[in-house]
């Protein structure tokens, strides 16, 4: 049996969803409960905050990244030792991957997916701005839109008088729904953005934790936390997901049991029947970027690396210099733009990461790490690894990708199809000619990142849980690299 969860969702974007779900999450934890965090979708800064709040890592629910038959599993091994989870919905609650093809009500990735595969109960949170009786009409058409979603309660939030709360719980009152909270405006409590979302709570550093104190006292004070509590349901069964037992079966899968990788080679990303991870050869070092430039990540990549028989060091790449011994790079995205002077400063690091490209060291960069790995970002010099410059852009490009690989890499074979996030505010410009990383259909065909030697660089994010053959691959790389 599983921890039971509470959904934390709302009729659209910026009605306080991550406010609500921080503060809700630290409440709880002070009241006693051991409380795991989650985020529906690609989402990288909420986890941050959900995290500071719990005391644990925030982790991700996604199934257009990891496939809808790992969400139970990856939300059991996330809510191991817990007695319950809150689990923060994206955008609004039936809101998802817009595909033309599909008729379903409820779309993939949107909030009310998730809900559906947990069995867990729905709190809405309203922004009661500009709110009056009519609110009555708008959670009556949220309540019956489709009856597989569960609607436990509303969170009215921004409420701007005594008076102003009466009409909306009467209102409420109305749809049989019942008023679990009630938060009055609190500008203080914005937390700062910036073009791609909130600032993450690694680079907002103490004023992240004060945020998260600040939406804690207002949540435990204005919330009905044993109404909360006595809402959690969901009894999800079956294993909870283990980076152990996903690569053996993974690998398995690939093989057909043969323990090649398909065409009858033998393969040395192959796992032991025990788990243990790869099944020879030392540990390799694998230097993964941390620190405020380098924040979006998936604490499962950690994970499946140590299980496929890697050791994992974080390093600050501001201030840093590459670990001694690194035989793989992991360069995840983050915010580089907001770091250009400070990263172009460190040479010593610089001048490592393109000496150890040309040797051939595995290097798996995504989106921060591709801009990293240009000759220049903004004008500030980069490593050089990639043919082509990099710079602010104009418009955000953002959205789910079909993608196939174009070249082998150390990371994926030619024709390995993925699914992957693209979420960026930048742009390469003066590329010179060097083999792409992926292909998609958008509006026409695309054709993204960089294959250089041992290098895969990109703009995809994807998930490591829904790719593990790939995390797999890349230590046997950097194991044969440490030879």
């Amino acid at each position: 049996m599983s921890a039971p969860a509470v959904v934390i969702a709302a009729p659209a974007s910026g009605s306080g969803k991550t406010t609500l779900a921080t503060g809700l999450i630290g409440a709880l934890r002070r009241a006693g409960h051991q409380v795991a965090p989650f985020k529906v979708g690609p989402d990288y800064i909420d986890p941050g905050y959900h995290g500071l709040a719990a005391g644990r890592p925030g982790r991700n629910l996604d199934p257009v990244l990891v496939g809808e038959d790992r969400v139970v599993p990856l939300y059991r091994h996330g809510a191991q030792d817990c007695d319950i989870a809150i689990v923060e919905g994206v955008m609004g609650l039936f809101d998802g991957r817009i595909d033309e093809n599909r008729s379903d009500a409820i779309a993939e990735g949107s909030t009310a997916q998730v809900a559906g595969l947990l069995g867990a109960p729905v709190v809405l949170v309203v922004d009661a701005r500009g709110h009056s009786q009519s609110l009555a009409a708008l959670l009556h058409g949220f309540a019956t839109y489709d009856s597989s979603v569960r609607l436990g309660g509303v969170i009215l939030n921004r409420v701007g008088s005594e008076r102003h709360e009466q009409v909306l719980r009467a209102a409420c009152d109305r749809v049989g729904l019942p008023v679990l909270g009630a938060l009055p405006r609190m500008a203080e409590l914005e937390v700062p953005s910036r073009h791609l979302g909130l600032i993450p709570a690694v680079e907002h550093g103490s004023a992240a934790t004060a945020a998260v104190d600040a939406m804690t006292e207002l949540v435990a004070a204005h919330v009905d936390l044993r109404a909360i509590v006595a809402l959690a349901g969901g009894s999800v069964l079956g294993a909870a997901w283990d980076p152990h037992v996903e690569l053996v079966l993974d690998a398995e899968h690939a093989t057909g049991g043969t323990g090649s990788d398909g065409d009858g080679r033998a393969d040395d990303t192959r796992t032991t029947a025990a788990g243990s991870g790869i099944a020879s050869g030392r540990d390799p070092l694998i230097a993964m970027a941390g620190g405020p430039a380098f924040t979006f990540g998936y604490a499962e990549h950690r994970e499946l690396l140590v299980a496929a028989g890697a050791r994992v060091v974080v390093f600050d790449p501001l201030s840093d210099v590459l670990p001694v011994g690194t035989a793989g790079l992991v360069l995840p995205g983050g915010f580089p733009e907001e770091h250009a002077g400070q990263l172009s400063a460190n040479e010593r690091l610089r001048t490592a990461v393109a000496d150890g490209a040309s040797r051939g060291l595995p290097i798996h960069a995504e989106c921060a790490g591709l801009l990293y790995l240009t000759r220049s970002l903004d004008g500030h010099r980069m490593a050089g690894v990639i043919d082509a410059d990099a710079e602010f852009g104009p418009r955000l490009t953002l959205g789910y990708r079909d993608a196939v690989a174009l070249h082998d890499s150390a990371l994926w074979r030619a024709g390995s199809r993925v699914r992957g996030h693209e979420f960026h505010r930048t742009r390469l410009v003066r590329t010179g000619a060097q083999n792409p990383a992926w292909g998609w259909r958008a509006t026409g065909s695309v054709a993204e990142g960089a294959v250089v030697r041992q290098v895969h660089a990109s703009y995809l994010h994807t998930h490591p849980a829904g790719n593990p053959a790939a995390i797999a691959r890349f230590v046997a790389a950097a194991r044969r690299f440490d030879h």
